[in-house]
């Protein structure tokens, strides 16, 4: 039976994905910053594991309490949305300390095992962001934008080792709390120049035409894993892959 080990499991996307695996009979490595079981029904095939990924000794213990690992999914990260120049940059180092660098200490952590086996999974959920020109959001795009180069050239080295890399991309879910793991308040990176340019953005936020639900990040991942080609790009929700389409055939 194959194993999956989730990063940012406790909410949101990551929590959805570890359902949708339990429930298709997966084991699932469901790892939290602040581990909290009541968030996952009660399964053998479940252990709930702390996990922060910007912590190289919190990385170790974690890979080695999970015994081998069939796929990995990044799914952890934080968000900040505000004007760039009012931005502090010990915030945007803490946006790229989880979104990009805890990414690749992750990979780092479980490609030797999937190297030596010659099988395994990474999939790196990034954003639709990704796809497409975002305002108010400079900082996270350029930290998943730099996660999406770095799969794609992964995908060609770990290859050879039969080791597929895959990147997952979601688009907007009202319900997901985008900056619920930062300090700052993105009102408070407005500055009143910005008030005009922010107010409608935040309006369209707040009522979207199209949205991505928690389930449809959770099919693309399901996808991902189970997909033998090599296509790297994954997607997830009506917005991303409308997104997805622009940037591919132009309009």
């Amino acid at each position: 039976m194959k194993t999956i080990l989730i990063t940012g499991a406790s909410s949101g996307y990551g929590l959805e994905i570890a359902r949708h695996f339990l429930a298709n009979g997966w084991n699932v490595v469901a790892t939290m910053r602040k581990p909290n079981p009541e968030v996952l029904p009660r399964s053998e095939k479940l252990r709930i594991l702390p996990l922060d990924v910007t912590s190289d000794d919190s990385i170790r213990a974690c890979i080695e309490a999970a015994g081998p690992i069939d796929v990995l999914v990044n799914n952890a990260g934080i968000g900040v949305v505000g004007a760039f120049e009012a931005t502090p940059m010990a915030h945007i180092r803490k946006v790229f300390d989880t979104n990009t660098f805890g990414v690749m200490a992750m990979c780092q952590a479980v490609i030797p095992q999937m190297r030596e086996r010659r099988s395994g999974v990474i999939i790196n959920v990034t954003s639709s962001v990704t796809l497409a020109p975002f305002p108010l959001a400079a900082p996270y795009k350029a930290s998943k934008q730099a996660i999406e180069g770095f799969t794609e050239a992964l995908a060609l080295e770990l290859a050879y080792f039969d080791v597929r890399t895959k990147i997952v991309e979601p688009g907007y879910a009202p319900t997901t709390r985008f900056t619920q793991n930062t300090s700052i308040n993105p009102l408070d990176l407005i500055p009143a120049a910005y008030q005009g340019f922010a107010g409608p953005i935040f309006a369209e936020f707040g009522s979207p035409k199209m949205t991505t639900k928690e389930t449809d990040v959770a099919a693309a991942v399901w996808a991902a894993a189970n997909d033998a080609t090599g296509q790297i790009h994954f997607p997830a929700g009506e917005d991303a892959v409308h997104f997805a389409k622009i940037r591919q055939f132009g309009g």
